[in-house]
């Protein structure tokens, strides 16, 4: 008899499992954080984006974020409607529109300072036990250098 440590197939043994399975537990260890800040996930990390750079276009984010524009869209609309963000025509090209933190979208972010500890709390790693975990998972990140 085969141990299931030794099955290729097993279940346990996918990566693939291991990542989705992970993935969606991280969303939930983040929710209750970011509801204090009123934020989903995903708005949260549009935030991210736009607090790294502001204004941003819409595919500016889209890309940052490995979000398809059209995904990105509704969450942008979302925090707008939360003031957190406005969106305004670019003077050096009036088809595009920027998105910009509001003065409240700015002071979020001193709020949102704490939310990488307290999820590092509730996991029990270190800060350089996240940052290696997230360099491990680079590679399955999509966002690789092409080469050749």
């Amino acid at each position: 008899m085969q141990h299931p440590e030794d099955d290729l197939l097993a279940l346990e043994n996918q990566l693939c499992f291991a990542i989705v399975t992970a993935a969606r537990n991280v969303v939930s260890i983040y929710r209750p954080v970011l509801e204090r800040l009123g934020l989903t996930h995903p708005q949260y990390l549009v935030m991210l984006a736009l607090w790294e750079q502001s204004p941003r276009t819409l595919g500016e984010i889209a890309e940052a974020l490995a979000f398809d524009p059209a995904t990105a869209s509704p969450l942008v609309k979302r925090l707008e409607a939360q003031g957190l963000v406005h969106r305004r025509r670019r003077p050096d090209d009036e088809r595009r529109l920027g998105i910009e933190l509001t003065e409240a979208g700015r002071a979020l972010r001193e709020q949102a300072l704490s939310v990488p500890l307290q999820i590092m709390e509730r996991v029990g790693m270190t800060v350089d036990e996240v940052a290696a975990l997230r360099d491990a998972l680079k590679p399955f990140s999509g966002r690789l250098e092409k080469t050749g």
